[in-house]
């Protein structure tokens, strides 16, 4: 080992980055991105398995194209991580991630991550519930202006917003963003959707809709193909068309009951309430880790796919978190797999 490398190995060593990575096997991802063709890996044939390591330290770090070629360029742990021996440039890896979301593959990906890390015993394989809840996105594009017609969060209809000469006002230069109205404020983006366990708080699965979409009508679009023991919800999903579409599941409902005018909760729909929100926290705390940790307030692309693609890589990148936090609290100390 040169000098050089000696000394990288040194100062890398408890480097907390690459010991989350070390816990995946990356073989196992990129079986599932399969034959990609040449398109988006650069005229000098980028490694694909180093292209999607560099896109999860972008979601991990919240960086722009340009910020990560320049950590790749720059950081010993992103050389480390990547295995990148030439530096792929923004250009080249905005295409990668845009041919990853037209081929619809980061949702496969984050499927196999949970895998490996229910075979590692970090995650339930066999959980006893679900919880779901959606939260706000901000677009990033900024709206031309604020229409009066705009639906309130928790609001069963959605708006259409208002028509000239037979289409659609445009609002901005994202063509999927729309207005939702929150309390007294007024955000135009998305609504993300996560679906995690009711055990440890894991995503299993996100969707990414216009902001708004009516989360209550959303529900058998996001549960689709799912056969969870029990759903946990708040009072936003509370409809019998929901109950009915869990029983035809064979699902338990734990969707909080709502008060309705003239008929407010019984003394048991409270304590049912109450047991619900001891679970249902876990996916409130999912949302606020994502907000604050990697800063997934905002969406850094515009359209819906793009947004969902990106809200993918974060929901990879808490799940590692997530697993790094248990192993530390198990002392489980994972193999090295660096390649």
């Amino acid at each position: 080992m040169s000098l050089l490398a000696n000394e990288v190995h040194y100062r890398l060593k408890d480097n907390s980055l690459i010991k989350i990575t070390e816990m995946i096997k990356w073989e196992g991802l990129r079986e599932k991105m399969g034959g990609l063709g040449r398109s988006g890996y650069g005229p000098s044939g980028y490694d694909p398995l180093g292209m999607l390591k560099a896109l999860i330290l972008q979601g991990w770090h919240s960086l722009s194209d340009l910020e990560l070629e320049e950590a790749i360029k720059v950081r010993m742990d992103f050389m480390a991580i990547t295995n990148l021996l030439s530096v792929p440039d923004h250009t080249t890896l905005c295409r990668f991630r845009n041919l990853l979301i037209k081929q619809g593959i980061f949702e496969f990906l984050l499927e196999e991550v949970n895998h490996q890390l229910e075979e590692l015993g970090l995650k339930v394989e066999k959980s006893k519930g679900a919880i779901v809840d959606a939260t706000i996105i901000q677009s990033a594009a900024r709206p031309r202006k604020e229409i009066e017609a705009m639906p309130e969060d928790g609001c069963e209809s959605e708006v259409v917003y208002e028509i000239k000469k037979g289409t659609q006002e445009v609002l901005s230069k994202d063509p999927d963003s729309t207005w939702l109205k929150k309390g007294r404020k007024s955000y135009f983006g998305y609504k993300g959707f996560a679906i995690t366990d009711a055990e440890d708080g894991y995503i299993d699965k996100v969707a990414v809709t216009p902001a708004n979409k009516s989360e209550l009508k959303e529900l058998e679009s996001i549960m689709k193909g799912r056969q969870d023991k029990r759903l946990y919800a708040d009072k936003g999903y509370a409809s019998e068309d929901n109950k009915g579409l869990l029983r035809s599941k064979g699902i338990k409902n734990a969707i909080m009951e709502k008060a309705k005018k003239n008929k407010p909760l019984s003394h048991w729909q409270k304590v049912f309430n109450k047991l619900i929100s001891k679970v249902r926290y876990r996916v409130e705390q999912c949302f606020g880790t994502l907000k604050r940790r990697f800063r997934f307030t905002r969406a850094s692309y515009m359209t819906q796919k793009k947004v969902e693609a990106q809200m993918l890589i974060k929901a990879i990148c808490f799940n590692l978190l997530k697993a790094s936090n248990k192993a530390k609290i198990w002392k489980i100390t994972p193999k090295i797999r660096l390649v």
